[in-house]
């Protein structure tokens, strides 16, 4: 199992990752605002990946399993998980790490969510499994 950790506070005071609402908001002033954000954050995941699983490359398919600590219970879960999911896919698929991000590279994917006010951060688990006899 590999495991990668976005900390930092790089959207607003307390926060990783912005959430879906900040990204469709973005998108709703200016489609190329959202493209950038969506650019700028996953430059950060990317920077996260090269520098904590160097030249890793992954041919089984995998499971991502999400841990997000957030510093408070202000963000609902499904817009939190959105947007960074996204992002880290694509981030893991420029980085090499994996070929594509459909389903025969992304198995599936968990979610779990805590509160840690004074060290927010996202923990990432991709775990590698075996292809079945029926898979591509």
């Amino acid at each position: 199992m590999h495991k990668v950790v976005i900390k930092g506070n790089y959207y607003g005071r307390t926060r990783t990752l912005p959430d879906l609402n900040d990204y469709l908001h973005e998108c709703a002033r200016h489609p190329q605002m959202g493209a950038k954000m969506k650019r700028d954050y996953q430059m950060i995941v990317c920077n996260a990946i090269r520098t904590q699983l160097p030249r890793l490359t992954i041919t089984n398919p995998i499971i991502i399993h999400y841990n997000f600590y957030e510093p408070d219970k202000q963000r609902d879960k499904g817009n939190i998980f959105s947007f960074a999911d996204k992002v880290f896919q694509d981030a893991l698929q420029k980085c090499g790490v994996i070929k594509n991000d459909g389903w025969k590279e992304i198995d599936n994917f968990t979610h779990d969510f805590y509160v840690d006010k004074k060290n927010p951060r996202i923990e990432i688990f991709l775990e590698e499994i075996e292809k079945g006899p029926f898979d591509g």
